[in-house]
């Protein structure tokens, strides 16, 4: 998901001083957390601005409130991490739980709401959650300097026990309520990389044990509560459709349906179980309008976009003359390449439980934009911000689809509820058919380039259209990433390249089109890496060059891709002799202020078709907090775009979805999952992304390396299309 910033009023406020100390949750002796700036203005004698982020029980347990969404990316048990190195906690006694949906304590400091994405939930959080720990270890200290008469300064904390020189010690739960009591620090100093015990090392995730023995209430779709209905959503085939006529009498003879309900985004069956609710849904007689429906399939949007690609658009960067450095170029390289549609598809689809009562609606759900989940179910109900309760639960899987810009589940849960209008809890399920039909897709999108290479083997020229959806326009989000028409998404990736070309031109036509899109995991660098590599292994071959030397003579300004490159290039022996039938290809990207280059080896089978063998990635992320999680997010990255690229998309026959499950919509298997060797850069700068690096250049390595082998770079994607795959 891409990042983003608003100011948000919706969240629940409070005063500054219920921001102080939080004692009366269950089971805590002290609730502390981070100062939301050293600066922040307050009245004479008020104290500090705080947020909680710590809970410490009497048990000594300290328990981390996660600002963000976990959906398997690792993210909580990174937050913990950083609680535990300042607080000097043992990973024993660490444990995490989501924190509510309160924008005005919890916010992404990079979005200015509560949510997760675009990589930020290290990023923005180093420093914040450093030291809600530093503060929390030194009110441990005031409170044993206070019970043991002794200075502060006699005082340590180590591996969870407070101790003294004399040899006192004492644990954390036995402080805490005497901890909760004291000042909270003006100042604390954070430990320096030296320093550093938690930091940097590998620990459990805190979320597998719950995970592999399959615990209650883990996930969204484990939510049962007493004398709850579950919902299934009958939704118009084609995007714009809306209901004619609707004949229930069937689905209302199923055994386990309990009602039938019409809402603005369709027909509902409410039922006790679901299975019953499903098998209701499937007795639904309903008559559609389409007269306002995106009725176009995807061969006619195709041609659409080429055409568009061949008139001028919206200039996005210009520097020199790319017209006449092309005329004076001694080759010139043309391409033009089509990105699908593509679903997020993951794991668990979409599910949501919604109480509605007395004014006030709880919600339980995976969320990751809790604001705007918030605020649109409280629109809907006619309620206030404030009076929405999120419980925010673990996602299995969500690569952007729960990140939604309209917070459109939200709202049906919403409508199902006041359309329902007695206070009982109802979920909302999405099944797999529903995920993969129901849009919010990464958009489509057609490039072309013209690329010039002068008699030195140099790049001279590079024209560049985007042809696409944009992300943002329409928004709540436009004000942000849209400049003059330009959707930053469209072009990033393009827009800030570092390669040396004295002679750039970008240009974006954003298309009109009902397909509801919405951020795909890289978001725009899911096609624009893509683009963008493979042209720059095509301009090597013009100017006879090696691809890695080509990209290292023109990224010399540009040292932390210059860096991954040789590192990526080393561990792989880029050069050496390969193995008959082995071809290897190189790409390399900057997203997510993190720097990923990957080399892929692949190998053809009889029936011509290729397989990708092994991956070399290396990363540089600034610091690494959790290595072996960074490991397993370029892992995981490198296994889902490959899956994209080698054959997943999405196709319209006359607007209607051709695919709905993963028969059709085929993920990655194991049997195709290369081996793969990650080596991550040793770095003192602030930690960056790590959830969506990995993805970008796979598709270029490996698109490089069947240009190795065949001298025809794959234009159109997935690699199915032309029997690669």
């Amino acid at each position: 998901m891409y990042p983003m910033k608003l100011q948000s009023s919706a969240a629940p406020r409070a005063s500054r001083r219920d921001f102080l100390k939080f004692t009366a949750l269950a089971g805590a002796g002290l609730v502390i957390g981070v100062r939301l700036g050293a600066g922040a203005a307050r009245a004479a004698g008020e104290a500090p601005n705080f947020t909680p982020f710590i809970r410490i029980g009497a048990d000594s347990t300290v328990t981390v409130l996660s600002k963000h969404l976990d959906k398997g990316q690792g993210s909580a048990t990174g937050l913990a991490t950083l609680v535990a190195e300042e607080l000097d906690a043992t990973w024993e006694q660490t444990r995490v739980e989501f924190a509510p949906a309160n924008a005005e304590l919890y916010k992404n400091l990079l979005f200015g709401i509560q949510g997760t994405g675009g990589s930020t939930a290290i990023a923005n959080s180093f420093e914040q959650y450093r030291r809600a720990g530093a503060t929390a270890r030194v009110m441990l200290i005031q409170a044993a300097s206070k019970r043991w008469a002794a200075p502060q300064s006699e005082i340590t904390v180590s591996q969870g026990i407070v101790k003294h020189t004399s040899g006192k010690t004492a644990t954390f739960g036995e402080l805490a309520d005497h901890a909760a009591q004291t000042a909270v620090p003006e100042t604390v100093t954070l430990k320096t990389p030296d320093q550093w015990v938690h930091i940097g090392k590998t620990f459990p995730r805190l979320d597998t044990y719950n995970k592999t023995i399959g615990a209650p209430d883990t996930f969204g779709m484990d939510v049962h509560l007493d004398d709850m209905l579950v919902a299934v959503l009958a939704r118009a085939p084609k995007w714009g459709g809306t209901v004619k006529s609707v004949d229930a009498s069937a689905a209302r003879e199923v055994r386990g349906v309990v009602d039938i309900l019409q809402i603005p985004q369709g027909v509902v069956v409410l039922a006790d179980k679901t299975w019953p609710a499903i098998r209701g849904r499937e007795e639904l007689k309903i008559e559609w309008d389409f007269s306002n429906a995106e009725s176009r399939s995807t061969r006619q949007l195709e041609a659409e976009y080429k055409a568009m690609a061949d008139r001028e658009g919206i200039t996005f960067r210009s520097d020199g003359d790319a017209a006449a450095a092309l005329s004076g170029a001694a080759t010139v390289i043309e391409g033009t390449y089509s990105f699908p549609y593509l679903a997020h598809a993951p794991m668990e689809p979409l599910d949501i439980t919604i109480l509605f009562r007395d004014g006030k609606a709880t919600l339980w759900t995976g969320s990751q934009l809790q604001t705007l989940d918030q605020g649109t179910a409280a629109a809907v109900l006619g309620i206030e911000p404030q009076d929405v309760a999120i419980h925010t639960l673990w996602a299995g899987g969500s690569f952007g689809r729960r990140a939604i810009y309209d917070a459109h589940y939200a709202g049906e849960a919403a409508a199902i509820a006041k359309a329902w209008g007695k206070p009982q809890p109802i979920k909302l399920v999405y099944t797999r058919e529903d995920d993969i039909r129901g849009g919010y897709y990464r958009p489509m999108y057609v490039h072309k380039i013209r690329a010039g290479v002068d008699a030195n083997g140099r790049l001279t020229a590079w024209h560049h259209r985007v042809v696409g959806q944009s992300l943002m326009i329409g928004t709540a989000f436009e004000g942000f990433a849209v400049h003059e028409g330009v959707d930053e998404t469209s072009v990033e990736g393009i827009k800030d390249a570092t390669y040396a070309i004295p002679n750039i031109r970008g240009e974006v036509h954003n298309t009109n089109v009902g397909v509801p899109v919405l951020w795909w995991r890289s978001v725009g660098h899911t096609h624009t890496a893509y683009a963008m590599e493979t042209m720059i292994d095509r301009a090597a071959k013009a100017a006879g060059r090696d691809p890695l030397d080509f990209r290292l003579e023109h990224l010399a300004g540009d040292a932390r891709k210059t860096g991954v490159l040789k590192l990526v290039a080393e561990k792989a022996n880029w050069g050496a002799p390969l193995p008959a039938g082995r071809w290897r290809g190189i790409a390399v990207q900057k997203s997510f202020n993190s720097y990923v280059a990957e080399i892929a080896e692949v190998s053809r089978r009889a029936n011509g078709t290729f397989k990708v063998e092994k991956v070399w990635c290396a990363i540089d992320c600034g610091v690494p907090v959790n290595p072996d999680n960074i490991r397993a997010q370029m892992e995981g990255g490198i296994g889902y775009g490959l899956g994209a690229i080698l054959r997943n998309e999405i196709t319209l026959t006359g607007g209607t979805v051709d695919q709905d499950n993963f028969d059709s919509y085929e993920p990655l298997r194991i049997d195709e999952m290369p081996d793969i060797e990650v080596h991550i850069v040793p770095s003192a700068e602030a930690p960056t992304g790590v959830g969506e690096p990995g993805v970008p250049p796979i598709g270029p390595a490996v698109a490089n390396a069947i240009f190795a082998a065949t001298g025809e770079m794959p234009e159109e994607l997935p690699l199915t299309r032309k029997g690669l795959a």
